[in-house]
Order: C-alpha cells, then sequence, then structure tokens
C-alpha cells in the first residue's frame, strides 16, 4: 500500500478500498501529515525559499522557484496538488485536494479562495460516501477573493473568476465568471474586456 494506492480510489467514489485498514492508516497518516506541516508553514515567519521547500514537503512535489504563498495555507492531504510555474496563492487559502487539484502557470489565486473537490452523497442509503471530481485550472487565471471552486470545475486560460463567486460549472476561456452561481460576465479580449 503507497501513495498511489491512495490517489486511485480519489478517482470517483470512495470505494471498498476506504474501508480496507491498511487504506485508511496511511490515508489517515497522510491527513494528519498534512496537518502537521500546515502548522509548521502557519505558525511561524518562513522566507520565500523556505515556503517553497515546505510546499514541496506538502505536495511531495517540487516547487519552481517562482512560486509564491502568504500564509495561511491550509489543505486536507496535499499530496494530490500540483502547482505549476509563476503560481501566486494568497493568504486564507483552504485547498481540499483529495480529489486533485491542477494549478496552470502565471495563475493568480486570491485571499480566502476555497478549492474544492469532494462532495457528499446525498443518498442515505449511502451513508454520506465521498465523490472526487478534480479541479483544473488553466494558464494565466486569475481568481478573485472568497470565491469557491467546487467539484469537478476547469477553468480555462486567462479566466478570471470574481471575488465571492460560486464556481459549479466549466469557465471557458478568456472570459469573466461571476456571482451565485458563477455565470458569465463578459469577454476577455487582447485589448480588454467586451
Amino acid at each position: 500500500m503507497d501513495l498511489e494506492d491512495i490517489l486511485k480510489e480519489f478517482h470517483g467514489e470512495e470505494g471498498e478500498a476506504a474501508c480496507n485498514p491498511e487504506w485508511r492508516e496511511l490515508f489517515d497518516a497522510l491527513c494528519q501529515e498534512a496537518i502537521q506541516i500546515g502548522v509548521e508553514l502557519n505558525s511561524s515567519y518562513h522566507t520565500p525559499e523556505e515556503i517553497r521547500e515546505i510546499m514541496g514537503r506538502l505536495t511531495g512535489k517540487e516547487i519552481d522557484d517562482t512560486f509564491r504563498l502568504f500564509p495561511p495555507f491550509y489543505t486536507d492531504f496535499g499530496k494530490n496538488i500540483s502547482i505549476g510555474k509563476d503560481v501566486f496563492i494568497n493568504s486564507g487559502c483552504h485547498f481540499q485536494d483529495q480529489g486533485g487539484i491542477t494549478i496552470g502557470d502565471g495563475t493568480l489565486i486570491g485571499h480566502n479562495v476555497v478549492l474544492a473537490t469532494i462532495n457528499h452523497d446525498l443518498d442515505p442509503a449511502k451513508n454520506r460516501i465521498n465523490h472526487y471530481a478534480p479541479i483544473r485550472i488553466g494558464e494565466h487565471v486569475w481568481i478573485g477573493s472568497n470565491a469557491t471552486i467546487l467539484p469537478g470545475v476547469t477553468i480555462g486560460d486567462w479566466a478570471v473568476v470574481g471575488a465571492g463567486a460560486v464556481v459549479a460549472r466549466d469557465v471557458p476561456s478568456m472570459t469573466v465568471v461571476g456571482g451565485v452561481p458563477a455565470k458569465v460576465i463578459k469577454k476577455v479580449t487582447a485589448g480588454g474586456m467586451q
């Protein structure tokens, strides 16, 4: 049992593996590691280089030298986050990454943004089992403060998500969305907005 076995379980619906004691023990250990690393990140000052090193341990992936993050930052798992080059994450963000979060190059993420990749079944017979769906954020995306991106959403390149938006559907490239639920407000053009 290893990380790959855990990640396979996050492709769709919580299945039998989650009932396996060995799977559950490793999953719980990885979640506790994410909490521990998060406390380390958020409890004192760190240089930008130290933040990149800590985020590398949290995600289990190399973090590019152009990455910037203003703590605090919160995640429930950590190992299912992929971050491109020249990404900036502002303070107070919460990433629920078990379903997978991919952030493209040049993306800007505002204060208190929530990226949620898990939902629970409504059928009482299924006892609120988890459903996982990845969030994919394209290149040069700008997500405004306090926005929430829901499971399974893909945001296209150069899109803008307005502050406070709740995004439940895919966002086309070169568009601005806002509201609850988020809707297309305008198009982005080479010369500005339409």
